[in-house]
């Protein structure tokens, strides 16, 4: 099918479009690109920091399943939200809705548990807020997202931050799995939980202080996730500040720290997280992992495509 005549479903099941505005732009251009776009958020149904009330967000996620017009459903935006509803979603009904579904951040609850519960892959990919309504979308994160829903292999490149340490060399391949670290860490011991064997990790987060994130990592490694992984990689994790206190502890002594205590590879570079280039990564697809020491490619295959 060729992405001029994609159905699209927005759904909300975190937070509300802080610029409803830019949101009713970007839902414009989608249309001016010749995609059917249905919208099921409504900003005036926005309840505390929600884009709806438990029951008003699930019957989005439902009606965007449901809907015979559409291929792809695109998560309005992260936030907060999609833990209270994991108890009253069927999961079995959005898997056969034969639907794409698309988001991360908070989102990671969703994919995680439509993994654990059926098996359907779902995409890490961009949303509404704040990819598809920036004035100017990103050229890489948009052409990552149609090339990566064409199929049939994606490919990411990942790059070493400037200043951080070399990657170990690895050749593996394994199930593409993981998101956003505290949304996983969030769900460890819940029926929503599940690690991939043999798989390839990947993990983002934001605001979250090195100890924070070594101690969510650490919890995966002793409640027994990464057994079997064949390797993590890191993508972002910006937006958190160092202070006197941490005396030398950054981000890359915490990196080294991990490095030296987990049984697998840890490298660094994935172009995902909180950020405006972000990668579309299929989560649960079959990837090939071959790294440099500056860097590493990706490949995914074995995913549905439009």
């Amino acid at each position: 099918m060729s992405t001029s005549t994609i159905g699209i479903a927005i759904a909300a099941t975190g937070g509300y479009a802080p610029d409803h505005a830019a949101l009713q732009n970007g839902i414009e251009r989608l249309r001016q690109q010749g995609h059917r776009v249905h919208n099921y958020y409504d900003d005036d149904k926005k309840f505390q920091r929600f884009a709806g009330t438990d029951a008003g967000r699930l019957a989005q996620l439902n009606a965007a399943a449901a809907d015979p017009e559409v291929q792809v459903v695109i998560a309005l935006r992260g936030s907060y939200g999609m833990s209270r509803l994991l108890p009253m979603i069927d999961f079995r009904a959005m898997a056969d809705s034969g639907k794409l579904f698309v988001g991360y951040s908070d989102f990671t609850a969703f994919q995680m548990a439509l993994m654990k519960q059926t098996g359907r892959i779902s995409f890490g990919g961009p949303m509404m807020c704040d990819d598809f309504n920036r004035e100017t979308p990103v050229d890489y994160t948009m052409r990552q997202f149609w090339d990566c829903l064409r199929g049939p292999v994606h490919t990411v490149r990942g790059t070493v931050p400037e200043g951080g340490s070399d990657n170990p060399l690895v050749d593996v391949g394994g199930k593409l799995w993981g998101g956003n670290l505290a949304m996983m860490v969030s769900l460890l011991g819940t029926p929503y939980f599940a690690a991939q064997a043999n798989g390839i990790l990947f993990l983002e987060d934001i605001s979250e202080h090195p100890y924070r994130v070594e101690r969510m990592v650490l919890q995966l490694l002793y409640a027994g996730a990464l057994e079997g992984q064949r390797a993590l990689v890191l993508g972002d994790f910006s937006g958190y500040k160092l202070s006197a206190f941490d005396n030398g502890y950054d981000f890359e002594t915490m990196l080294a720290y991990l490095r030296e205590r987990l049984p697998i590879p840890v490298l660094t570079g994935l172009p995902f997280g909180h950020i405006k280039e972000r990668a579309t990564l299929p989560y649960g697809g079959m990837a090939h992992l071959v790294s440099s020491a500056r860097g590493f490619d990706l490949a995914i295959s074995d995913y549905p495509t439009l």
